[in-house]
């Protein structure tokens, strides 16, 4: 592209930054919302007296449905824009978290699988701003603007540390009080400041044909994959970290120290995603993928060990939580390059939908897989393991789209 012809498009994406970040800020409290109930769950369960299928379905619901509506946000963030879409996802989620509450302060379990299912709206605003963020940047960054706008996952960081303190120092009526404010708080924000990139034009096409042509391209299947391995895994982690911790480590981990140490596994992740978008604009994003699986499958090698709970256990957990980072941003600065303009919001919605199935799906084997003789989860963590090596192999086997276009081909 000449110089002249590019200049204008720079001036035009002017002030891109600045609503990407106020972006990955309504996705923060998004994600902080839909991730209210797993730092909670033991509390839950003792309440109410779940058993471990309960416990699994209970945290499950929430990323279920949160994965599943991606697809519908994604297409409908192709016709309405990202402005109009976080403000109607903010706003449906905050009868959500009041229904939580509800639910926990009257014990019912099943009023709070049916919350939880209301509540995995609030898990669709990442497909709102995967589309949103890349029309503000051009092809060869938008690795980087989608790596930061996945930065928003610190909503889970947030919940897992903030949510049982608030429970313990201000209530837990109160907490869900605050979480409902900030989504409306962020809503308003989110009308008024956020604003479409000049160069977005809405698709128009009809929802069902728009999924199926999605569903048409290679690169949709691909990506599905890989991101159900490394946000899979992140999800399913974030989620059910705590109960693994309390369960396997009972006498050295209480429910604060599991949110805490859960909250380092997401922060890990969420300063790894940008750098592997930014690494996948510079080397490919095929390199960058290969490392992070290569890195899960390793590190579930260990966590699958049992180790003694201390620094081996943490920094174990903290890489894990880094690799799925990298894959995550990876994946996403995959998609971009080779994907239509007027499709990568229905794509990245069936992508981020297969991220969310990937992490539906372990808490409820978890739970299966449990021995309660032995105290051990390892049968779980040994599925991990062959599902990322074949991931390994898979990604191995595809064509990196972001080397060629780093060597000028687009």
């Amino acid at each position: 592209m000449s110089s002249a012809a590019s200049s204008p498009a720079r001036s035009e994406l002017k002030g891109g930054f600045a609503q990407v970040i106020l972006a990955t800020l309504a996705s923060t409290v998004g994600f902080w919302a839909w991730m209210a109930i797993a730092p909670l769950q033991k509390a839950y369960a003792t309440e109410m007296g779940l058993d471990e299928g309960q416990i699994s379905l209970m945290l499950a619901t929430p990323v279920l449905v949160g994965a599943l509506g991606r697809i519908v946000v994604g297409a409908m963030t192709d016709r309405f824009g990202g402005r109009k879409m976080f403000t109607a996802v903010l706003l449906i989620s905050v009868p959500a978290v009041l229904l939580v509450a509800v639910a926990g302060e009257i014990r019912s379990f099943p009023l709070l699988l049916i919350a939880g299912f209301y509540l995995g709206v609030a898990g669709t605003i990442f497909a709102v701003g995967i589309p949103f963020s890349s029309a503000w940047f051009p092809p060869a960054r938008r690795g980087f603007a989608n790596g930061v706008f996945g930065m928003g996952m610190i909503g889970t960081a947030v919940s897992a540390f903030f949510t049982p303190r608030l429970v313990e120092s201000i209530g837990y009526l109160p907490t869900h009080l605050v979480i409902a404010g900030a989504l409306a708080v962020l809503a308003v924000l989110s009308w008024f400041f956020l604003r479409d990139s000049p160069v977005w034009r809405p698709n128009t096409e009809r929802f069902v044909p728009k999924v199926v042509g999605a569903l048409k391209l290679a690169v949709t299947w691909e990506m599905a994959f890989l991101y159900g391995i490394v946000f899979g895994g992140f999800v399913a982690f974030s989620t059910f970290l705590p109960k693994y911790l309390t369960t396997i480590y009972p006498d050295d981990v209480d429910v604060v120290g599991a949110g805490t140490r859960t909250a380092l596994f997401a922060a890990a992740a969420v300063i790894a995603r940008p750098i592997g978008g930014v690494l996948a604009d510079r080397f490919g994003p095929k390199v960058i993928a290969l490392i992070s699986l290569g890195g899960i499958v390793s590190l579930a090698y260990i966590v699958g060990q049992q180790p003694p709970e201390g620094i081996v256990t943490g920094v174990t957990f903290i890489l894990m939580a880094a690799a799925m980072g990298l894959g995550m941003g990876a994946v996403f600065a995959w998609i971009g390059p080779s994907t239509p303009p007027e499709k990568v919001g229905s794509v990245s919605g069936i992508v981020a939908a297969a991220g969310g199935l990937g992490g539906y799906f372990p808490p409820l084997v978890m739970g299966a897989t449990y021995n309660a003789d032995t105290n051990s989860y390892s049968l779980g963590l040994w599925l991990l393991v062959f599902v990322g090596a074949f991931a390994l192999v898979v990604a191995g086997m595809l064509r990196d789209v972001g080397g060629k276009r780093n060597l000028g081909r687009s």
